[in-house]
Parts: structure tokens; sequence; C-alpha cells
């Protein structure tokens, strides 16, 4: 009985990094149940087994972000467990700066973008309706976001810089040749960073079409720079070894995994952020002494004719139309 009053999250990419964290916070309280949504079902065991996470506190559950078929079988398999839902977490993202040519996913789409955003924002728009019947006064649904998404920040002035253009490579079908959303030549750096535009305005959108009549809370945040987390793992060693020393000592924004995770469980369940449509950061340009604050998004990323054309082919593109 104690077990089944707790309140159910859904944390994907759980396997290591900000998502594990998050989930041994969440888990900590002892008023959450976490579904560690995960491709490596042994990794994310032994994970939760390192950190300490109690073992009656979580599940395990398959999931492929970049297969579509695999984020309907996770809605199916949640599903099956006979849990209600009273928060999602849209963490993973896989990041593949050195590659020359696009890697796709099984239904052939550029595999960043597919996992990224495509798969998330199926995941989002199935899961709707397990939210809706939560028994929670504030379900959410939260998306990581990366300062890398805003050209106004030091990490998206670096080039490239992030640009979904008129999103003719998503009007196109979003296969090849078409491998980037703009349509233009394929660079992986900027890849990933439309994919985080794309999360940003997933979010807003997700706002404008449903808190309203769901009562969800729809939220993004920028927990901080995690320079040790593994979504570096595919770049330069050097880059690995020398960038979380430059934002330790240089910018002073370094964040470990696990302070970043505890970032995330308080925008799942503290009451300050019961604030749908907000951009959450805890990044320093604006010095806030470790504390959260609502930071304006890119211009992108706020353009409202933009989001409601993103969604409607992104919708086309994941078999929602």
């Amino acid at each position: 009985m104690e077990e089944q009053r707790k309140s159910t999250v859904i944390i994907t990419g759980t396997s290591s990094g900000v998502g594990l964290y998050a989930a041994k916070a969440l888990a900590a309280t002892g008023q959450w149940h976490v579904i560690m949504a995960c491709r490596n079902l042994q990794k994310t065991e032994e994970a939760a087994q390192s950190v300490g996470i109690a073992k009656d506190s979580y599940t395990i559950i398959h999931l492929d972000l970049a297969s579509l078929n695999s984020v309907r079988q996770f809605v199916t398999d949640f599903r099956n467990t006979g849990r209600s839902l009273d928060a999602l977490v849209c963490n993973a993202a896989i990041y593949m700066p050195l590659i020359k040519e696009p890697l796709y996913s099984p239904d052939g789409y550029e595999l960043s973008v597919a996992t990224n955003h495509l798969g998330h924002f199926l995941l989002c728009n199935l899961i709707l309706e397990d939210l809706q019947k939560s028994a929670a006064a504030e379900p959410r649904l939260v998306i990581l976001g990366t300062v890398t998404h805003n050209p106004n920040e030091l990490g998206g002035k670096i080039p490239p810089r992030p640009d979904l253009g008129e999103l003719k490579g998503f009007e196109a079908g979003f296969k090849a040749p078409c491998t980037m959303i703009d349509g233009k030549k394929f660079e992986p750096v900027k890849a990933y960073k439309d994919s985080k535009v794309c999360n940003v305005l997933t979010m807003r959108e997700l706002h404008r079409r449903y808190h309203e009549s769901t009562g969800i809370t729809f939220s993004s945040l920028y927990p901080g720079c995690v320079a040790t987390t593994p979504l570096f793992r595919n770049h330069y060693p050097l880059f690995q070894k020398l960038f979380p020393l430059f934002q330790k000592y240089i910018t002073g924004g370094f964040v470990s995994e696990e302070l970043a995770g505890q970032r995330v469980a308080a925008v799942v369940a503290d009451p300050e952020y019961n604030q749908s449509g907000m951009y959450w950061s805890w990044g320093n340009r604006q010095k806030k002494e470790g504390k959260s604050f609502v930071q304006q998004v890119s211009n992108e990323a706020s353009d409202d004719d933009k989001a409601e054309k993103m969604w409607e082919l992104s919708a086309k593109l994941v078999g929602l139309d």
C-alpha cells in the first residue's frame, strides 16, 4: 500500500549522468517511484545500485528514443505496469560532434534529431493521456534544455549557431539527402543544437495547446554546465579533459552531475516550479548564487509561428497526423 501511494515519474536516459542522479534524488524523497527509461537495462540496473537507489523505488523499462516503434512499445509497457503517471522528464540526448557523415535512426532520420527531438516529441504526445489521468494536483512534463540552443548565450554563440531556417528538411521528409532540419548540409554540432531548439519549442507548444485544458505544467530547464556528463563521450579526449577545468576555473559555470540531477528533481517536485511555459536556469551569466531564475529563451525558440510549424511537421514525421 505504501508503494502504491507514491507518485510516479518517467525519466528518459537514466543509465548515467543527469538522468541517473535525478532518479536518485526523487527516489530518495520516499515519495516517488521512478520509471527508468533506457536502452541498456543491465547498465541501468548497475548504475541504480551504484548510486544507492533503493530497489523498491524504481522500475526499468526499455526505451530507444531513436526508434519510433520502441517509443510506442515503451508506452504500452508502462501502461502494463498499472501505475498512474504524475510526471515525465525528457532528459536523454546524444551528441556526436566528430562524425563526418550523418548516422540514421531505424526510421531513416538523422540520428541526433531523431533521438533528442522526434522520439521525445512522440513520447510526450502519447503519454499526455496518462498525465491527464494523474491524481496529483500538479502533474508535470519537463524537457531538458541547454545553453547552446541560444545564440544570445556564450554556448550558443560558438559556431555553428542553431538555426532551423524554414524547416525545409522537415518539409522534405527529413531523409537522405535532407539530413538537417533547415535542409542544408549536414553539420553534427548544429544538428544537436537544432534538436535542442526543437525541445524548447515543443515545451512551449505543449503549454500553448494543453496547459489550460489539462492543468499539466510544462517546463524546461538548464541545470548549469554539466561538463563531466557522458553526453561528451564522443568528443575528443583532450576536450573531455579540459572542458570541465575551463568551466570550473574560467567561466565558473561547472555543475556536478549529482547537483544537476537534484535541480531536475526540484523542477519535477517542488511547489515553486509549478509555473507552466517557463524555462528555468541555473546558468552563471546572471550570477544568482546557485538560485534558479526564469530565463528568456532564444528568439527562434520563442517564435510561436515556428513552434506551430515545427509541431505539425514533427507530427507527420512520427506518424501522428
